[in-house]
């Protein structure tokens, strides 16, 4: 046993010595390799300075070890070391001209140089060499990248300025054209936002840090990332590779230039008053008039829903207590007409506001929040029909036709002006709301009384008249933008995108805590109050309802239809 373990030992050595000279003979051999190629050519001494230094001349010219050479080997192949490079390179532009017989076309030799002195490619004497190669083939192209803002920094120095690699790729370069490509319309933004969306880069650069966060709140960063193709991107407006500074007067993008810039997509843009501000940022970079407009919005809309939830839960909690715990109230399962309320003409123009409103609501924040599960169905089809966006203005035209219709009935009809008197404010109103809203937040024992069209429903009715009145004149304005673009300030059209998009906001949360409370959810009505149905309230027996007056019915049901 004592024998066995020195012999182990000793054939373990006698191995590591004899690896040793096996691995010292094959440096040694490669030396002489080497020497021996350096012998006839002077490409050695060039090798140990270029990205394949520390090669041995037989690691691409593997049959080359015999002197003289046998004629016709072939040369080595740059893929059977770089293999992705390659496969990159065949499926790009190049690689694809080479195949269809364009021997002109670069290759790695005439981008890289000689395998024997070639740069590293993360060198930055190689990062700075690349708009000279690419315009060995291109050279008005290059032309135009050495005048713009990129090139100038470049040729300052900074060497993270963009370079042609930068955005259309190293060996995988694709036609614009090609949904793959980085510069393809649909890529613009992440292309561009590499650089323009890196806070790291704006900082150390001083670059506007709010570029990437203003074009993606803007229709035409919400329409590019719903899928649009036709929507204008950063290149649309800043150019391609000659891309200036807005202080330039050869810049797509200096005031002057507006207009013309524009007017690619929007005819006649700017020719009366000046663009203005283009990337806006709520809160940073917003003009004076926008920053009151949100915050307006800001105070109202937490203020207005509220008070809504305060009034609402309040009388929830009041009818849940008299009808639930309170003993010897009226309780009954059953239901009764109880007044006419709407008449047959309006409910159909009541069926046809209901629906375009939903369908507003529901097409109309599919834009801003694409992302949503609620708005994949419109975002899939976005991208090949725009079916959102016509979706969205037929149900604007349904919505302005049906508004319309009413206020004409009212001016032809004395039957439903007499109708709708109803809702005209009145001085007792400011008092049933404040001892109804006392009531609802636990002041007093027995319930106020309401009139059969109350505050209630007067609140409602003004507030979706003065809705439709803003959001149809801030819809149109952006529905005919060009038009507005040629007559008024662009900021006319900022400040009616910011209008439009909180009082979509207020709308839908008034109409789903106020309305949707009156005709579901309130105890008295539970599950719903079917008057847009049939024309007449329901109410459970012995409960307080806003019909519930003697006279409501004899009153209502004296206005027929026409």
């Amino acid at each position: 046993m004592r024998r066995a373990i020195p012999r182990a030992v000793f054939k373990l050595g006698i191995a590591l010595l004899a690896f040793g000279f096996w691995a010292a003979a094959g440096l040694q051999a490669a030396d002489s390799a080497g020497a021996d190629c350096a012998g006839c050519h002077d490409q050695s001494l060039k090798l140990a300075k270029s990205a394949h230094a520390g090669l041995t001349c037989d690691t691409c010219h593997e049959s080359h070890g015999q002197y003289p050479h046998q004629a016709g080997i072939p040369k080595p192949q740059c893929g059977n070391c770089h293999a992705d490079q390659a496969g990159d390179y065949e499926s790009g532009v190049h690689g694809q001209a080479r195949r269809h017989g364009n021997e002109s076309a670069p290759d790695c030799g005439l981008c890289h140089g000689s395998a024997h002195e070639l740069l590293p490619p993360r060198s930055q004497a190689f990062r700075v060499a690349v708009p000279d190669t690419c315009g060995m083939c291109h050279p008005a192209v290059v032309e135009q990248y050495r005048a713009s803002v990129h090139g100038q920094a470049l040729a300052k120095g900074i060497t993270q300025a963009p370079l042609c690699t930068d955005c259309h790729g190293e060996h995988k370069i694709i036609k614009p054209s090609s949904a793959a490509s980085p510069v393809n319309a649909a890529n613009i933004r992440e292309t561009c936002g590499s650089c323009h969306g890196d806070v790291r880069l704006s900082r150390k650069f001083g670059m506007p840090g709010d570029r990437l966060v203003s074009f993606d709140a803007s229709y035409h960063g919400l329409a590019a990332r719903e899928g649009v193709q036709t929507v204008a991107n950063c290149a649309s407006c800043h150019g391609v590779h000659n891309i200036l500074a807005s202080s330039d007067p050869h810049s797509t993008i200096h005031p002057k230039n507006l207009p013309k810039t524009c007017g690619q997509c929007h005819a006649g843009a700017g020719e009366r008053f000046a663009i203005g501000q283009v990337h806006v940022t709520p809160g940073t970079s917003e003009p004076p008039v926008l920053a009151v407009v949100r915050r307006f919005y800001l105070l109202l809309i937490p203020v207005t829903i509220g008070l809504m939830l305060l009034h609402n839960g309040g009388d929830w909690i009041r009818k849940l207590v008299r009808s639930r715990f309170r003993a010897g109230s009226a309780q009954s399962s059953g239901r009764a007409a109880h007044g006419l309320r709407m008449l047959p003409f309006e409910r159909v123009q009541h069926a046809v506001l209901a629906l375009s409103f939903v369908t507003l609501a529901w097409t109309g924040f599919a834009l801003k929040y694409p992302d949503q599960w609620w708005a994949l169905p419109l975002s899939s089809l976005a991208s090949r029909h725009d079916m959102r966006s016509l979706i969205h203005r037929v149900a604007a035209s349904l919505f302005i036709a049906v508004s319309v219709t009413h206020l004409v009935s009212l001016v032809v009809s004395r039957k439903l002006r007499g109708h709708w008197k109803e809702m005209i404010p009145r001085v007792n109103d400011a008092r049933e709301a404040s001892s109804n809203f006392a009531y609802n937040l636990g002041l007093g024992g027995d319930p106020p009384p309401r009139s059969p069209h109350s505050y209630i429903e007067k609140a409602e009715y003004w507030a979706v008249i003065w809705g439709a009145v803003i959001m149809t004149a801030s819809g149109v304005m952006l529905w005919a933008n060009t038009l507005f673009l040629r007559l008024l300030p662009k900021l006319w059209l900022d400040v009616a995108t910011s209008v439009h998009f909180y009082e979509a906001v207020l709308a839908a949360l008034a109409i789903f805590i106020w309305h949707f409370y009156s005709v579901i959810f309130d105890p008295e009505i539970y599950p719903l109050n079917t008057a847009f149905l049939t024309g007449y309230s329901v109410k459970r027996d012995g409960s307080r309802s806003a019909a519930d007056v003697p006279d409501s019915a004899a009153r209502t049901e004296e206005v027929p239809g026409d």
